[in-house]
């Protein structure tokens, strides 16, 4: 068996991506079991001006500064040397057991206080993130572990820093476009409010089985707005519910409602705890402010998120 840095003795390939794959490992030192994400051997000039190594290194530390319930933990980072000259760098995180919410997705839509507790806890786990300024970018359902302790958001290897642009992207825009707020496309930088319209499309994909728009493969190259369909009839949904997901995925990034405030309205519908920061994060010089002007943060003590208004379609 293959070991990494005298400790994480690598026992079997769990995953495998374009440029790295995911190993059930063990750490020999601390004898616990690890999940250890290999990343392919990179070149120093990638054509982006950026170190590949770097750059992981920056996505460990953007996941390792997240000590939260629903984010997996990240415990280490190393290089190996799989053949003379190159460096290969390695993420240890959290070995996290479940399955992912895309794996529950393919057999359809699921019961709406399931769907709604998921979301919640995703928001929570975004709140966290957006507390220090680090925006997700990649929100969707094969980044969300259903864990028999609860949600874990996963893999925060494209995430950014909240207003500032990222030099990795040299024209490119990073995520996936169904998940994508229409500024994006017109050259916003990511913020805040870009998670939360990911949130919006994950739980009417979560209540409806299916996008809120046609799929049309032309429309990803369009940089206007499509307004989303109205949700199926859904017995018992509560009105809030579906005003807060057509909120999230409003035209306006100042509309949408902040993850502090997606967490607990729906972890109040659902009578669920998250873990939601407590205190109200302050905006840095040169970025978004993690909350936006419509949602600023309510009270740390408060149990419910009163005065939340909206439209519902059914």
């Amino acid at each position: 068996m293959r070991t990494l840095g005298g400790r994480y003795q690598l026992r079997q390939r769990i995953g495998v991506g374009g440029m790295s794959e995911v190993w059930r490992g063990h750490d020999e030192v601390l004898d616990r079991p690890v999940a250890v994400k290999l990343i392919a051997p990179g070149d120093r000039d990638d054509g982006t001006g950026v170190d590949p190594v770097e750059r992981v290194r920056a996505e460990a530390r953007s996941a390792a500064r997240l000590a939260h319930p629903n984010v997996t933990g990240v415990h280490d980072f190393g290089l190996s040397t799989p053949y003379p000259g190159a460096r290969a760098p390695y993420i240890v995180m959290e070995l996290v057991e479940g399955e992912t919410l895309a794996d529950r997705l393919a057999g359809g839509s699921l019961p709406w206080r399931f769907a709604v507790r998921v979301c919640a806890q995703v928001s929570a786990a975004l709140a966290a993130a957006h507390l220090h300024g680090i925006v997700h970018q990649d929100v969707k359902p094969s980044n969300v572990m259903l864990t028999p302790t609860g949600v874990k958001v996963l893999d925060f290897g494209i995430a950014a820093s909240a207003g500032e642009s990222d030099p990795r992207l040299d024209g490119m825009l990073l995520g996936t476009p169904a998940f994508l707020p229409p500024e994006r496309f017109g050259g916003a930088p990511p913020a805040p409010s870009s998670d939360m319209y990911a949130i919006g499309v994950l739980l009417y994909l979560c209540l409806a089985g299916r996008l809120p728009w046609p799929v049309d493969p032309e429309m990803w190259r369009l940089e206007r707005y499509r307004e989303p369909e109205p949700l199926p009839h859904i017995d018992g949904l509560p009105p809030e519910v579906a005003d807060l997901c057509f909120e999230c995925l409003a035209a306006d990034p100042v509309a949408r409602p902040s993850s502090f405030v997606a967490a607990l309205l729906l972890g109040d519908v659902v009578d669920a705890r998250v873990y939601v920061p407590t205190v109200e994060p302050t905006a840095l010089p040169g970025r978004v402010s993690p909350w936006n002007s419509r949602a600023a943060a309510e009270p740390t003590d408060a149990v419910t998120v009163p005065g939340h208004v909206g439209r519902h379609r059914a």
